[in-house]
């Protein structure tokens, strides 16, 4: 067909009121976001969101640190900012002031030059970046990621160009670390392959290895040669201490092996709209992280060309002075103690109703979420009758949850394991 027919062929197409995306099917809901959906288009006054992986205060409102508000005003202020295109691989200042943070102040991959960090959009494009990196540059292009994992991990890697197969991680039965399949899984995987690590509080469980048993971990993939990719959602956030949440990841780097690290400032600096992030690779060598930066510029320059400049200026300008950052690590100690807070009175609340089960692990795991052991018929009875809203796997939000609300859910999780088997 010549191009004079092709032509009229799309024009008939379009004007005779048909649209050419007619036949597109309607995707389904996000299964994370789409919880927030449903909660929103419910009117009762008693409702509860625990979907949403961001914090809350205890009035259940969203919460901009003061440390963050002040280093805005800073900016604002600041007659000689410009509002430039960065370079692509984003702020300078806040790509050292990032890989200090994670790998520590003193780290010898710091100290030795070799570490290429690239500002990123928050932890999904971390990922996604580093993904694509190894698509295209690694000779492993199989990635095991722990089962269960974040939602948007396979979907991520598997679009960067990536193989993603599952490592065991979680035991229902003991609602804790399934470390034997684990190491299992890790020591069947083939040399090289790379392996996702949550660095603390795992999304969707909550449940960490000890020091111990990173340290089992690091020594089976060392002696494999598995390549670590960690992503690191949630530092400080945990624990509540910067340093004890990056231990993980530290320990990897003291052995003088590689590895990639993925670091979001949506949650520990209460960013999430902003988009800030960084993806770092730790190398062997100086020259080698040289021409890692580079490549990992082609990466980004199709995909995005350049990162947002607001957010990154946000958390260098909190980085890099003392009395701000110290501002901060008081107000985020604050806001994983209140979460650690629900825990506790959630787990209180469930003893004294008697709730049949053993609830510990509430207060055994860390971090943003809980994963509570309910079914899907069990969280769809709660939706239901008590109009508490989370993900079908039983994973709830801590942070969403205040001293009003949960004598409710502890309601709810009672009526439903009693109830619905």
């Amino acid at each position: 067909m010549d191009s004079q027919n092709q032509s009229s062929v799309a024009i008939s197409a379009t004007s005779n009121g048909v649209s050419a995306f007619a036949n597109i099917a309607q995707a389904p809901e996000d299964p994370i976001l789409g919880v927030t959906v449903a909660y929103n288009k419910d009117p009762s006054p008693i409702k509860v969101n625990l979907g949403v992986g961001a914090y809350r205060t205890e009035e259940g409102k969203p919460l901009v640190l003061n440390v963050v508000r002040r280093a805005e005003q800073l900016l604002i202020n600041d007659p000689s900012r410009v509002k430039e295109y960065l370079p692509i691989t984003g702020l300078a200042d806040f790509n050292k002031l990032s890989a200090k943070l994670i790998l520590g102040a003193d780290s010898p991959a710091i100290q030795e030059n070799r570490v290429a960090t690239v500002q990123c959009l928050s932890g999904t494009g971390s990922l996604r970046v580093g993904g694509e990196f190894l698509a295209r540059h690694y000779h492993q292009r199989t990635i095991y990621i722990p089962q269960p994992t974040w939602g948007n991990h396979p979907k991520v890697f598997t679009l960067a160009g990536l193989s993603v197969k599952y490592y065991r991680y979680y035991d229902p039965a003991t609602r804790g670390l399934h470390f034997h399949g684990l190491m299992e899984d890790l020591g069947s995987a083939p040399s090289g392959a790379i392996v996702l690590l949550h660095a603390c509080a795992h999304n969707p469980t909550g449940v960490d290895p000890t020091l111990d048993q990173w340290n089992q971990i690091r020594q089976l993939m060392r002696s494999k040669g598995l390549l670590p990719f960690f992503d690191s959602a949630y530092q400080g956030f945990a624990s509540g201490s910067l340093d004890a949440d990056a231990e993980s990841v530290r320990m990897f780097v003291a052995d003088g092996g590689e590895l990639f690290a993925a670091q979001s400032y949506a949650k520990n600096m209460g960013l999430y709209g902003e988009r800030v992030g960084a993806l770092s690779i730790v190398c062997k060598a100086a020259d080698v992280a040289k021409r890692v930066e580079s490549q990992l510029k082609l990466v980004i320059r199709p995909m995005y060309s350049n990162p947002p400049i607001h957010g990154a200026s946000i958390v260098a300008t909190i980085l890099k002075d003392r009395d701000m950052y110290n501002e901060w690590t008081i107000e985020l100690k604050a806001m994983a103690d209140r979460i650690i807070s629900m825990r506790k009175e959630l787990f209180d609340a469930l003893r004294v109703r008697g709730t049949p089960g053993d609830w510990s692990h509430i207060i055994k795991q860390i971090g943003m979420f809980t994963f509570t052991g309910l079914n899907q018929e069990q969280v769809t009875f709660m939706t239901k009758e008590y109009h508490i809203y989370m993900t079908s796997d039983g994973r709830i939000s801590m942070a969403g949850l205040s001293s009003r609300t949960v004598p409710h859910l502890a309601d709810a999780i009672h009526a439903a394991v009693t109830t619905v088997v």
